[in-house]
C-alpha cells in the first residue's frame, strides 16, 4: 500500500527506476544473444519464434524506457507541488498508485518473455 509521505513516494520511484535500469540492461543482454543464437538457425519455425522474441524484447525495450520515464516526470510533478503548495495532491497520489499497477504489469510482462526465451533457448539445446 502507497503511503501519503513524500518520501515514500521518492523512495518507490527510485527503487521502480533501479528495477527497470536493470531489466534494460538484462534485456538488452538477452537480445545480443538471441542475435548469436540466430547465426545458426535455419529452421523455419525456429526462425518464427526467434523472429517472435526479437519483437518482443523490442518492444518490451521501448516498455522500459517509457516507463521509466514517465515514473520520472510523475515524481518531479510530486515534488513540485510540494514545492508550490506544501503537499502533492490526491491526483498525483492515484498516479502514483497506477504507476505501481503499471510496474507490476511490466514486471509480469517481463518475467514471461524471459521464460520463453528460456524455452526457446532448451529447444535448441
Amino acid at each position: 500500500m502507497v503511503t501519503t509521505d513524500l518520501a515514500q513516494l521518492t523512495g518507490e520511484c527510485s527503487a521502480w527506476k533501479d528495477a527497470l535500469r536493470d531489466f534494460r540492461t538484462e534485456f538488452s543482454e538477452l537480445k545480443e544473444r538471441l542475435q548469436k543464437l540466430s547465426l545458426n538457425l535455419t529452421d523455419k519455425l525456429h526462425l518464427q519464434d526467434l523472429e517472435h522474441l526479437s519483437n518482443q524484447f523490442y518492444i518490451q525495450l521501448i516498455n522500459i524506457h517509457d516507463l521509466k520515464h514517465a515514473i520520472k516526470e510523475h515524481e518531479q510533478i510530486a515534488e513540485w507541488e510540494l514545492s508550490k503548495n506544501g503537499q502533492v495532491t490526491d491526483a498525483t497520489w492515484a498516479a502514483h498508485e497506477e504507476f505501481n499497477d503499471k510496474f507490476q504489469q511490466l514486471q509480469h510482462t517481463l518475467k514471461s518473455v524471459k521464460e520463453e526465451f528460456r524455452q526457446f533457448v532448451s529447444r535448441l539445446q
